[in-house]
């Protein structure tokens, strides 16, 4: 004898109902992180005299603060370059590319996650084939085309939350990444520390110096980058 129905009762939310309300969940998230930055108080630390007199009443953990800080403004949507400027300008040359890679590294790691946590399943329930074809290709090629974009300069945060809807693995974008963001991170701090350095030792003649003009060349080597990266993709 088969069991009765009982009607009235709910069914269990499918997958797909599920990837619904994750993805409301991260639309919501977005919309939080473009409010917090700009009507919070940590908008008013993205200054670097704001963020140093903050750091200095932290004493030891300040550089932990900063990459914190560093984390959660990849996450809120920041801009990296003003976060590199910033961490450049407090720490110098040497400990400010160290502790600007770290909170660079940290923050694409936890914004690819909640993308991944949040974002995948709906996108996976959405995607018509021709999306699946390049959601398989990522996800077979994932190191690769995560450092190409790196190398380009691809805007870093949309790329985060982006390659987390994504199939790729997760190796593949934490190596491609940080390889990838090395190099760009690297100049960046290097050059505007030792700009720092120059301008606390009030020796203008310091602008003409050795490290300034590997800084710069370091520079526009960093620019010719994205175009060799262009045109070994390419062949």
């Amino acid at each position: 004898m088969e069991p009765t129905k009982t009607p009235g009762i709910a069914r269990p939310p499918s997958g797909r109902y599920k990837g619904k309300v994750k993805i409301l969940v991260l639309v919501a998230f977005l919309i939080l992180a473009f409010v917090s930055v700009r009507y919070t108080s940590y908008n008013e630390y993205l200054s670097v005299q704001a963020l140093q007199e903050l750091l200095d009443r932290t004493g030891f953990w300040a550089p932990l603060l900063f990459i914190l800080f560093y984390t959660a403004g990849v996450c809120l949507f920041v801009p990296g370059s003003v976060l590199t400027g910033i961490g450049a300008a407090i720490f110098g040359p040497y400990l400010g590319f160290l502790y600007v890679y770290l909170g660079a590294m940290v923050g694409s790691v936890l914004s690819f996650f909640i993308a991944r946590t949040l974002g995948r399943d709906f996108a996976s329930s959405i995607a018509g084939e021709r999306l699946k074809k390049y959601d398989r290709a990522i996800e077979q090629n994932g190191f690769s085309t995560v450092l190409y974009l790196r190398l380009i300069y691809f805007p870093f945060t949309p790329m985060n939350f982006g390659m987390g809807i994504t199939g790729v693995r997760f190796i593949d974008y934490f190596l491609g990444t940080a390889i990838g963001i090395f190099t760009g991170t690297f100049v960046l701090t290097f050059l505007i520390g030792s700009l720092k350095e120059v301008w606390i030792s009030g020796d203008w003649t310091g602008l003409f110096s050795m490290k300034i003009l590997i800084s710069l060349l370091l520079l526009l080597f960093s620019f010719l980058i994205p175009k060799l990266a262009k045109k070994l993709r390419g062949e």
